[in-house]
């Protein structure tokens, strides 16, 4: 059975965007827009590869309001345990996953000043670009 939970943990870690992923839930849950705006990808690509780690078992979600927020697996084997500290030491000197960090810092700081808003929404409406606030004519 661990060859199987092997091989399915390295078909998950083959694909930069998901490798992205699990590396910023390390840090902590995050909402699909979040992604969006972290990994400036679109909802439809991230949706994917969540549904694919999620079907794999190295993600779970839960719904919050409107929001579906994803995070780690509550029990992680040592299998997957390994593998995700193996990514966190493997991308110290990456530039791509430490601006992915960076951003979360960001996103971070706008969660607990305001709540657990939708990133890109939140961008939107304070650039004045949302439709929040917009009457319909």
């Amino acid at each position: 059975m661990r060859g199987v939970d092997l091989i399915r943990i390295y078909r998950c870690l083959c694909d930069r965007t998901r490798l992205r992923i699990l590396h910023l839930l390390g840090h902590g849950p995050l909402c699909v827009c979040h992604f969006q705006a972290l990994l400036d990808e679109p909802q439809v690509k991230i949706s994917k590869h969540l549904a694919y780690l999620k079907a794999r078992g190295l993600v779970q979600a839960q719904r919050e309001a409107n929001w579906m927020v994803y995070s780690l697996p509550r029990t992680i084997g040592p299998e997957l345990r390994a593998n995700l500290a193996c990514l966190q030491d493997c991308v110290r000197d990456d530039a791509r996953f430490q601006r992915d960090i960076a951003g979360l810092k960001a996103v971070r700081a706008e969660l607990e000043k305001h709540g657990p808003r939708c990133a890109r929404k939140t961008a939107r409406t304070r650039a004045g670009t949302g439709t929040a606030g917009r009457r319909k004519r």
